[in-house]
């Protein structure tokens, strides 16, 4: 990379850092850290659900298998597009109108103290797993495009992360999360029509491909895969107490499902574009060493030849912080259910102060093992290794019960728990007991179908005798006045209007960076050889898009 490349890095990094901590004085209390006040817009929320899970394997995961087997990367992928949409009809709105902060709070509230107890301890011992898996991607992208060590690279953006993670709360990861959205959309459309350039356009790419390249399936790729890893998918984005947040801090149960039907749509056209500079790169230049791991870095080979000077350097920012936003996203809720489910239930006469305190200091902490679980992962297989055994062992054994649990009136917290606990035993019995090997599609049907299957024999044993449990309806009842609570709340304005100033702080940074980030672009467009009237005009899109976001903040500041 070149010297300007570096300084844009520099630049970028600095941007993404302020933008973060200029949230650092409004996370004043436990609802507005961790939840934005329960008033995110549900459009910067959806784009945050898409980031936060779109990135983690995008670059390095997903681009390292569209290098090697082509169509199929996209065919998973596809996945996620109909696990968005399932969660918009049935499940989104079904967590807005708990009433609760966290997925912990729902267990709590719903299954018992000690039934949430566990679960916290289970997800919090996950979570700084596949956190560290989540960092490990963003590492290797630093390591490809600078050449930067890839152990010194873990540490140092490790420690940013965690900086602006601690310091802004939810509203510092969702923000970042939309303005790295805008680049790395922009770089895409960049990066495609010049890279299909080099190879002879799409006739070259179709006529140089490998055979079997636009299959949906391989030797372990399976139907029988997709159904599992659909069902994971499904569960873990329904689930997952780091994406359960975008789906309670918006205002109303429609804005909810807005949330995900927004990940869904975005799912459709995504995985196409994004997958395409390695799939090119395939045909580009077919002599990477895979069993050396070299597809790891396909993505940004593809990147480093078409990008001009500087918007290379913009591009590996924006991958790098948008495959962090993984790592931000759970670390954010790792610490508010740490702090607000297990320090508080030890200290419940804690100030807001105290608590804001503990939620950053743990938000460090678990940073710091992050950091050393990353650097384990290539002794643990590498990367797609680490994704499918996780997914196999934890995914539905960890949700899939949970979310019956929003649904079932007659399941208790022992069933609940004790259905999580064998499908955990059982997954990890066949991944390391050696007594029989399973297939990868084995052991993703097996991690989703089994939790499935045990909760629906007691769910049909239990109709026999039973309408509801004494549990649930103590639930329902607790429920009802939270949400009649909270309505209360929101019409008197309890808490001094913070969310609406939340809201229109948040928009306007991110109206500045995506303005800022347009006219970078555009800037960068003139002063290049490569691309320079598409490079140019995108800027000038972006820019334009900046200027009305930030339009509509004056006249909503205007009308109040």
């Amino acid at each position: 990379m070149s010297k300007l490349d570096y300084i844009v890095i520099f630049v970028f990094t600095f941007g993404v850092l302020a933008a973060g901590m200029s949230f650092s004085r409004t996370g004043k209390n436990m609802k507005t850290f961790f939840a934005g006040g329960g008033a995110v817009p549900w459009w910067i929320n959806g784009l945050s659900l898409f980031m936060s899970f779109f990135s983690a394997g995008t670059f390095v995961a997903w681009g390292s298998l569209a290098y090697i087997h082509g169509w199929v990367s996209v065919g998973i992928q596809w996945t996620m597009c109909l696990a968005g949409f399932a969660i918009a009809g049935f499940i989104a709105a079904r967590w807005r109108n708990t009433g609760v902060l966290t997925g912990a709070e729902f267990i709590g509230a719903r299954l018992g103290e000690g039934v949430k107890k566990a679960y916290t301890y289970l997800f919090v011992a996950i979570s700084v797993f596949t956190s560290g898996a989540f960092l490990y991607p963003v590492a290797k992208i630093v390591e490809g495009a600078t050449g930067i060590p890839f152990e010194y690279a873990v540490v140092f953006l490790a420690l940013v992360i965690v900086l602006y993670t601690a310091t802004g709360g939810l509203w510092a990861v969702i923000v970042t999360d939309v303005l790295q959205f805008i680049i790395l959309t922009a770089a895409v459309v960049i990066i495609v029509p010049i890279a299909f350039d080099r190879i002879g356009g799409l006739d070259g790419f179709l006529a140089s491909s490998p055979d079997g390249f636009f299959n949906f399936t391989t030797g372990e790729i399976t139907p029988l895969f997709y159904i599992g890893f659909g069902l994971y998918n499904l569960c873990f984005i329904a689930g997952n107490w780091a994406y359960v947040q975008r789906y309670t801090s918006v205002r109303t149960p429609k804005d909810s499902k807005k949330v995900a039907m927004l990940f869904g749509c975005l799912y459709i056209v995504s995985p196409v574009i994004w997958m395409l500079p390695p799939m090119i790169y395939r045909i580009y230049n077919p002599a990477l060493d895979i069993d050396a791991g070299e597809a790891n870095h396909a993505y940004m080979f593809m990147s480093k030849e078409v990008l001009p000077m500087g918007m290379l350097g913009l591009m590996v920012g924006a991958m790098i912080f948008a495959t962090a936003s993984s790592v931000n996203t759970t670390l954010n809720i790792m610490s508010g259910v740490f702090t607000n489910d297990l320090y508080k239930s030890i200290k419940p006469n804690a100030s807001e102060k105290q608590l804001i305190y503990v939620a950053r200091l743990s938000t460090t902490l678990f940073g710091l093992a992050t950091l050393f679980i990353a650097l384990l992962v290539d002794h643990m297989g590498g990367i797609l290794s680490v994704i499918w055994a996780v997914g196999a062992i934890t995914g539905g054994a960890m949700y899939i019960p949970m979310l019956w649990a929003l649904f079932s009136k007659r399941h208790t917290g022992r069933t609940v728990l004790g259905v999580t606990l064998i499908c955990l035993a059982v997954n990890s019995f066949f991944k390391w007991s050696g007594v029989h090997d399973l297939t990868q599609a084995q052991s993703m049907a097996l991690g989703a179908l089994l939790p499935l299957a045990l909760m629906a024999v007691y769910e049909t044993y239990a109709a026999r005798t039973v309408v509801d449990t004494p549990q649930f309806r103590e639930y329902e009842a607790a429920r009802v006045e939270r949400i009649r609570a909270e309505s209360q709340i929101a019409e008197s304005r309890a808490e001094s209007g913070e969310p609406s100033r939340e809201n229109v702080h948040g928009v306007r940074v991110i109206g500045i960076g995506i303005l800022a980030t347009g006219c970078l672009i555009a800037g960068l467009g003139l002063a290049s050889d490569t691309g320079r009237f598409l490079v140019a005009c995108v800027g000038a899109c972006v820019a334009l898009a900046g200027g009305w976001i930030l339009r509509g903040v004056r006249e909503q500041t205007a009308n109040v």
